[in-house]
């Protein structure tokens, strides 16, 4: 009986092959969709999952509190590791970790001698040998207790074969850390997965770079220093952060109201206000996003083949009756067409696996994520396809059963059309407001990030970032005293316009906060100051206007400040010329100087950010970036020179630059990831409405058969034809935009609400999304409505 169902099915299927075809297309580029955001969301939920015994790893976070809330650090004080030990017997490990970033790294022969040098930007950690226990990262070669000895460091397969040829020679080799640390290779780990924010390419023993003078300092926090500790199995976390009340107050002074919170592994990635060693998070907004999406364009793909099985119900109509008359019951006819359905569903989650197949490489450049394509013969995303498989024809496929199988056999006989057209159409009227108001929504919405994407690049930040480079420098002592001589050669290049050395660039995702006194204040400030160590030219650089007084004055330790419009601000200085020659205070002492000069304030931070208060001051100790403005002459040839200065310099070191405005553009990939994702998303959602259009427009050209006929005859024209089809659904896509447009309104301004800095929501973005759905959906009527009015009129009124 099946059998001969899915035979029907299959002759009935061929006898309409352009239905079909249109009906596969429209499913499989839905599904294949779904199947994309599945194995993305996939992906990026299963960061660090790997690790037996993950439900039990926690992070210590750093909570300060401000006056706009509750704000999280990654960072930790430099003694809380060990006082965790100490104070908290419930932990059954506890490790420190570190990173800085940008490491060059020298690859030493027996003799000491460099024989290959290279940058890492990422990935060179620093840990004890608790920190093997808590996570899985297995050894290929060593032991971990080899972690707790100085200068002793694990590379990961890879990174051996990289540096050494074969990883098992590496092992008892030797490799130089910014040429200040040498280390030697005890064992090899294997290669992290790449759903880990750990992305480890060499881990080094903490011992090596421990500094004790630190470990009474409860009040510096570095975000780059972290603790993760592994729970005991009976753990209780709102306990715990309970004690954390306690243990914060037991070990800092009174006025500090820093707070420790811990966070479990599992939130790590999801966490984009806090982030993580990564340097990139994929947020639980973000995944119900796509959830969302995901959703809309499987929904718009089923009403598609709803609107297209319905059109067809008027040519099948005479088979339903000769069915019922031969004795074919109704459950009888809904299995069959449910048949129908499954083969078209069935064929079209083929095609889509198909799709995914060639998209995923696509999709991985656009969010910038390894997702591989062998990812789609997972377990998961099999039973994901037999679930869609099920859902979409039971979704796409009960409406068009229950119509057709409906049918009353006399009348079904007699005439094509049966009764309840108005109801009919009137639903199908309701999907098609549903499909456009889905993909106007996503247009609207793509439209207005793209503009706020083209604000962050074209607004200023308060300084000038146009034809600067920066290039990373050694921070050891003997590198420090080649400052002044690189100084003076690039100065000397007639293309090199300014040269300025500093901690970081004015806007930098590498930031150092701290608070200050002002005027013999008693207390420090209760905000913290973004401090920016830099020479003398650092202002003529990177074009900071000054308000009041002078620039500072060269100098390689600090001996005077200047300070932005904020934070005077925040001191309650109103007056710039008041805080001239005001002493400011840091560190009890360790640095004082007078206020100088005042700049102008300008963004330290992404927009997303507010201005923060700005401390500049000189210390050549702290400087790691050079800023060289170039001329737009002959740049490629000015910074090969700058290229070749800097290698006589710095023969082991590894030049690189950035230009400032790719940094800055930085700051927003994920936005722009996530923008070119929804621009796909917006296109094919239209593309989807559409193929829904066509099906309506299929429905009415056949129902309105015999009235094209009787107005042909009657000397109406192809332009009133046309217009009499596409009146009705410029009312629908107009309804629809009534819909889309506040509702998308009310989102935006919910996103927008992350930047401090923003645009407004203007109505002409609206009214474009609006037009352009329009303009594509009557292209797409006006194509089938032509074809109706180029019919001959006396077939049309033969065919009643």
């Amino acid at each position: 009986m099946i059998k001969n169902y899915f035979k029907t099915a299959w002759r009935t299927l061929l006898r309409n092959k352009g239905y079909a075809a249109i009906n596969i297309a429209g499913l499989a580029v839905g599904i294949a969709v779904c199947l994309v955001i599945f194995v993305v969301i996939r992906f990026e939920s299963s960061f660090d999952g790997f690790h037996t015994n993950k439900d039990r790893i926690y992070r210590v976070l750093s909570e300060f509190h401000t006056p706009k809330g509750n704000e999280y650090n990654p960072g930790v004080p430099f003694p809380l590791p060990r006082a965790f030990r100490n104070d908290f017997p419930q932990l059954e490990k506890v490790t420190t970790i570190t990173t800085t970033g940008n490491d060059q790294i020298l690859v030493l022969n027996e003799q000491g001698t460099v024989v290959k040098k290279f940058k890492e930007e990422r990935g060179v950690f620093f840990a004890e040998p608790e920190f093997l226990d808590i996570f899985n990262f297995p050894l290929l070669s060593g032991n971990k207790s080899s972690l707790a000895e100085p200068n002793t460091t694990f590379l990961t397969k890879d990174i051996a074969e990289k540096y050494f040829g074969n990883w098992q020679d590496a092992i008892g080799k030797t490799i130089k850390r910014n040429n200040t640390l040498t280390l030697k290779v005890v064992g090899v780990l294997e290669n992290t997965p790449v759903n880990s924010d750990f992305q480890i390419k060499a881990l080094a023993s903490y011992s090596s770079i421990h500094d004790k003078d630190r470990d009474e300092d409860w009040e510096s926090i570095n975000s780059s220093y972290g603790c993760y500790f592994l729970a005991a199995a009976n753990f209780d976390e709102a306990a715990f952060n309970k004690q954390l009340m306690a243990f914060s107050k037991k070990y800092r002074a009174a006025d500090n109201t820093t707070l420790q919170a811990i966070q479990s592994i599992s939130k790590v990635h999801a966490d984009d206000k806090t982030g993580n060693y990564l340097d990139r998070a994929a947020s639980k907004e973000m995944i119900n996003t796509m959830w969302l999406i995901a959703a809309f364009i499987l929904v718009i793909a089923c009403v598609n083949f709803i609107n297209l099985s319905t059109a067809q119900a008027v040519n099948r109509s005479q088979e339903v009756g000769v069915r019922k008359v031969l004795g074919s019951n109704r459950s009888q006819l809904v299995l069959q067409f449910f048949c129908e359905t499954f083969l078209i569903v069935s064929t079209a989650v083929v095609l889509a696996v198909g799709i995914t197949y060639l998209l995923l490489p696509a999709v991985a450049r656009i969010m910038d994520i390894p997702l591989a394509t062998k990812a789609i013969g997972s377990a998961s995303v099999i039973i994901f396809c037999l679930a869609a498989m099920i859902v979409v024809t039971l979704l796409a496929g009960f409406y068009p059963a229950i119509i057709l199988s409906g049918f009353n056999p006399i009348t079904a006989l007699k005439s094509k059309v049966a009764a309840g057209r108005t109801k009919g159409v009137s639903l199908r009227r309701g999907l098609v407001v549903t499909q456009f108001v889905i993909a106007q929504s996503l247009i609207i919405g793509t439209l207005m990030i793209i503009k706020q994407m083209d604000f962050f690049q074209h607004t200023s930040m308060g300084f000038d970032k146009e034809a600067i480079i920066n290039v990373p420098m050694p921070r050891d002592s003997a590198s420090l005293t080649k400052v002044d001589y690189l100084q003076n050669r690039l100065q000397q290049m007639k293309t090199v316009q300014q040269v300025s050395f500093s901690y970081s660039s004015p806007a930098d995702n590498g930031n150092w906060n701290s608070d200050i006194k002002y005027d013999h204040a008693a207390k420090g400030t209760d905000f913290g100051v973004n401090l920016k160590w830099a020479d003398a030219g650092y202002i003529k650089t990177y074009s900071i206007p000054l308000i009041a007084g002078r620039n500072i004055y060269p100098s390689d330790t600090v001996r005077e400040f200047l300070v932005n419009e904020t934070l005077l601000k925040k001191l309650g200085v109103t007056n710039p010329q008041d805080a001239i020659n005001k002493e400011i205070d840091m560190w009890d002492g360790q640095m004082k100087g007078p206020i100088v000069g005042v700049v102008k304030d300008f963004n330290a931070r992404s927009f997303r950010e507010g201005i923060e208060p700005v401390l500049i001051a000189s210390r050549k100790q702290f400087y790691s970036i050079a800023g060289i403005k170039l001329s737009q002459q002959n740049m490629p040839q000015t910074i090969a020179a700058v290229e070749k200065l800097w290698n006589q310099a710095y023969p082991d070191y590894v030049f690189e630059f950035k230009f400032l405005d790719a940094k800055v553009a930085g700051f927003y990939k994920q936005e722009r990831r996530m923008s070119n994702l929804y621009t796909v998303f917006a296109i094919l959602s239209i593309f989807l409405s559409c193929l829904g259009l066509y099906g309506l427009a299929s429905f009415m050209a056949v129902q309105r058969l015999k009235e094209v006929g009787v107005r042909k005859v009657l000397g109406a024209s192809m332009q009133s034809i046309v217009y009499l089809f596409s009146k009705e659904f410029m009312i629908l896509i107009a309804v629809a935009f009534a819909i889309a447009a506040p509702l998308t309104w009310y989102f935006l301004q919910q996103w927008l609400q992350d930047f401090q800095y923003r645009i407004n929501l203007s109505w002409w973005i609206f009214l474009l999304g609006g037009i352009a759905s329009l303009i594509v959906a009557l292209t797409t009527i006006s194509f089938k409505a032509i074809r109706a009015a180029q019919a001959n009129p006396v077939k049309s009124l033969r065919s009643e």
